[in-house]
């Protein structure tokens, strides 16, 4: 089958590594189920996967990709959930310490087809197209779990997402918007901030510019070069979601003595679980929300897609189908 996939690492030149050619057929496995992939998306994961980031030598060749929407054997249309947990483990899938990402441990999606855990497949809606859904698993759940469950916010709640532009801060400002919260958005760019504002933010700010006010929540995932602003931005007793470090994890200023004096929460977020998936298909189902996808590219392109994201040429998801 065709699939694209990491042969080796190179942190000077990821793309190096990247091949776009045939691979075996997934063999199936009992509790496992075969997945037509028709798309798949993009992540930053991929790219980092391709300079040795959280993918073992040992593991090459492997398939890259983390999301997919497809058919199942049946013949069901159906999203892919792609943290992978331990057999035995029961509840949130994201704190078993033994979970992995597909095309970590298990081949990726970036493939005609892929074997999953038949737990992880999630009924897509017949609204959203095969594209649109395959945006969901990483970059969309991870922005829903940020607002909804790490961050708590609720309609007439603030926020302000840091560095809009990429697929997590897209879904960000759209689903915020969506579920009644007055959304802020910084960017460098001036473009970027001119689409958030059509995604859906109230107001958009030069990186590390000053607010009206004071916001309920900040969604970081850019690290070191908005951590002081996102720490400034905070009301008494507010919440800074963490769950990306683009820019570098080490801030020049922690900012500590801010964050107890004015009793600050600081949380993790990663990805989100089966049933969080399932909950973000059922919100956009009903309320019309889409994702923002900057490019669709056959799979044989694959390359011109990993290369847009290596340049942040990107503003939301870079897709590929079959």
């Amino acid at each position: 089958m065709l699939a694209v996939y990491a042969r080796s690492f190179s942190a000077d030149d990821p793309l190096s590594g990247l091949v776009v050619g045939e691979r075996p057929d997934p063999e199936p496995q009992d509790g496992w189920t075969t997945v037509q992939v028709k798309a798949t998306a993009l992540n930053h994961h991929d790219l980092w996967s391709l300079n040795g980031v959280g993918l073992k030598e040992a593991a090459l060749p492997m398939i890259l990709g983390c999301d997919a929407a497809g058919l199942d054997e049946e013949g069901n249309e159906v999203v892919v959930h792609a943290v992978v947990s331990d057999p035995s483990w029961s509840g949130d899938e994201t704190l078993d310490p033994k979970r992995s990402l597909l095309s970590e441990r298990y081949q990726g999606t970036f493939a005609d087809r892929v074997l999953v855990p038949r737990r992880n497949v999630v009924p897509k809606p017949a609204s959203l197209s095969f594209e649109e859904a395959a945006c969901l698993p990483t970059a969309w759940l991870t922005a829903y779990r940020m607002l909804f469950v790490r961050g708590g916010l609720k309609p007439g709640d603030s926020v302000l997402v840091q560095g809009a532009g990429g697929g997590v801060s897209t879904a960000l400002v759209a689903l915020g918007r969506a579920a009644g919260l007055r959304v802020y958005a910084t960017s460098r760019d001036e473009a970027k901030r001119s689409r958030a504002l059509e995604l859906g933010a109230h107001e958009v700010f030069e990186t590390n510019a000053r607010l009206p006010g004071r916001v309920d929540a900040v969604m970081e995932t850019v690290g070191r070069a908005t951590w002081s602003h996102s720490v400034k931005s905070l009301r008494p007793g507010g919440t800074l979601v963490v769950s990306g470090t683009t820019s570098g994890p080490n801030p020049d200023n922690a900012e500590l003595t801010r964050v107890f004096f004015l009793q600050l929460r600081v949380v993790g977020s990663t990805m989100g679980t089966r049933s969080e998936l399932a909950a973000l298909t059922e919100l956009l189902d009903v309320s019309g929300v889409r994702p923002l996808i900057d490019r669709v590219l056959p799979m044989e392109q694959a390359r011109d897609g990993f290369a847009a994201m290596a340049a942040g040429e990107l503003f939301g998801k870079v897709v590929f189908t079959r």
